[in-house]
């Protein structure tokens, strides 16, 4: 068993921000423990911090037991370039090192094979199974089997970019949830699961004996997987004993509490400068009360160095502005449209100004679905990246005057490596500084504004990506898991901005309370077809096909 602490740390940004101020909490042993807070509130930083990847400036972190991390975006953990590549970063350090070893080995062998190679093979084979490599091979195999269908020896040479997102976050949970680590960091690990492996997750976390401390904004898996919340905020932190239910009421309450005590200070401060200025308006002329002046003195003193308490956190007003334009009536034509290897031909139309939801589990082709419309487009929004085409027979054609915008689901935005997001908005959309500046604080970047665009957390990067399909001019928005790194705020503000959108939108997406606000249901099957609901489907195998 294990557990995880922070005492009184503190982290400022290099832009001078304080990030985190004085933060203490732990999560004992068996404990899942869910950190939630604003987009840029500090969770990954936290969860680095404990990782190790980072060094706290002020203040300890500590945890007991083996560590097991999962990263925000998995896909993109550096030299993850096939199956094996993956499930290693969920290794110890001494079959990682082993594994290094290895490859090298082999390298060798195949460059030269003479008798030092062969020994230097052999005896990092040996190496490798003194490290634990070969039982970490089976527990890999039913991982590969439980997440992708097949054993390991037939996927792990397979590419991990070509794994859905989803598939990519449920090999790297089985890999952790069945691993020996005591202890698990898990960061966003609902993000592009369906809502099968959702509930799959919902039921392992309230299983397991590991102690667990987790980033998600899903509420329903908060509440059902959660033991306690550790909020971050304002550069603080805070714990609610309860589940995620009781939260908000939780949350008001405390804010309460706290505006009333910082109230009452105000007024005692303001009681005591004002004996403060009487006694020494008295003392100039009485000698006696001297000494009580120099008394109330030291006490406005002592309270002014034991400083007011915590201020409230203020709520965040995020306002986007999606506006659209007129299009052609059918803005989305599908005639026999069938993606190579992912789904059967099927026909469908969108018309202007209707909001359909794409569901079906992970590995169905809903990504590939939108990139394919994003691909065909004739013009795309200024400072849009062109997007590979797709694989695929039959039509998928937009209408006149659509032109689509694409929410890249993973944030993959090899454009936007290095770059401030005021610098691209200024760039890509032609805006002054202090409009550009304008913009930002609209979707609460501003204090973020001159990072470089792969330092912002996923939520920034999420609602920065929403910013430039503002400012892009989209009549088609295309977008892909967009609520999977936002925080409630956000999401909420993303929902208002749709229902004041003048265009049409396709959403590729999980979550089961932002569907609710869509017309249309495009469901991909598991088997491969491709059908309308006119309610949300979560499990396509509750619904009976035409035949």
């Amino acid at each position: 068993m294990g557990h995880v602490e922070a005492g009184h740390v503190s982290h400022t940004l290099p832009d001078g921000r304080v990030l985190l101020d004085d933060v203490s909490f732990r999560v004992g042993e068996g404990v899942t423990a869910a950190l939630v807070g604003p987009n840029g509130a500090g969770k990954t930083t936290l969860l680095r911090l404990v990782a190790g990847d980072l060094t706290p400036q002020d203040g300890t972190v500590a945890h007991s037991g083996g560590l097991g991390v999962m990263r925000q975006f998995v896909g993109n953990v550096r030299d993850a370039s096939s199956v094996h590549d993956l499930l290693l970063t969920t290794a110890a350090p001494q079959v990682r090192e082993a594994a290094a070893v290895l490859d090298a080995a082999e390298l060798a062998m195949m460059e030269r094979d003479d008798e030092p190679a062969q020994m230097r093979y052999a005896n990092a084979l040996t190496g490798w199974g003194d490290a634990g490599g070969y039982d970490a091979e089976v527990l890999w195999d039913a991982c590969c089997v439980a997440a992708l269908g097949v054993p390991y020896d037939k996927c792990r040479y397979r590419d991990a970019g070509t794994l859905s997102g989803g598939e990519q976050k449920r090999l790297v949970l089985e890999a952790l949830l069945r691993g020996p680590d005591e202890v698990l960091l898990l960061d966003e690990p609902d993000n592009y699961l369906d809502v099968p492996g959702k509930l799959w997750l919902e039921e392992r976390l309230r299983e397991t004996s590991k102690t667990v401390l987790l980033v998600s904004h899903d509420r329903e898996l908060l509440d059902r997987a959660a033991d306690r919340i550790v909020t971050v905020e304002a550069g603080r932190a805070w714990i609610h004993g309860g589940r995620f239910a009781t939260y908000a009421e939780a949350r008001q309450d405390r804010n309460e509490r706290l505006e009333e005590l910082r109230r009452r200070w105000d007024e005692e401060h303001a009681k005591l400068r004002q004996l403060v200025m009487m006694l020494k308006n008295k003392a100039t002329f009485n000698d006696g009360l001297a000494s009580r002046y120099q008394a109330a003195q030291t006490r406005l003193r002592k309270f002014e160095e034991a400083g007011p308490p915590e201020v409230p956190p203020r709520d965040q007003s995020i306002k986007m502005r999606l506006r659209g334009g007129r299009t052609g009536k059918r803005a989305v034509v599908c005639e026999g449209l069938e993606l190579t290897g992912l789904m059967r031909p099927f026909d469908t139309e969108v018309w202007y100004g209707e909001r359909v939801a794409v569901l079906g589990s992970n590995g169905s082709g809903k990504s590939h679905f939108l990139r394919l419309l994003a691909g065909v487009a004739e013009t795309l929004p200024r400072g849009a990246t062109p997007v590979e085409p797709v694989a695929h027979t039959g039509v998928g054609r937009l209408g006149a005057r659509v032109v689509p915008g694409l929410f890249a689901q993973t944030h993959a935005r090899p454009d936007l490596a290095g770059r401030t997001p005021c610098e691209i908005v200024m760039t890509e959309h032609a805006r002054l500084q202090n409009a550009a500046m304008n913009a930002l604080a609209r979707y609460e970047l501003q204090l973020c504004a001159e990072q470089p665009f792969e330092t912002l957390s996923g939520g920034q990067q999420a609602r920065l990506q929403i910013l430039l399909l503002e400012l892009g001019g989209a009549t088609l928005l295309l977008l892909d898991e967009p609520t999977d790194n936002l925080d409630l705020a956000s999401a909420e503000a993303l929902q208002e901005g749709l229902e004041y959108y003048e265009g049409t939108v396709l959403a590729v997406t999980h979550d089961r309370w932002f569907a609710r606000s869509f017309d249309r249901f495009l469901v991909f099957g598991a088997d491969g077809s491709v059908y309308e609901s006119p309610d949300p489907v979560w499990d396509e195998t509750r619904v009976t096909r035409p035949r």
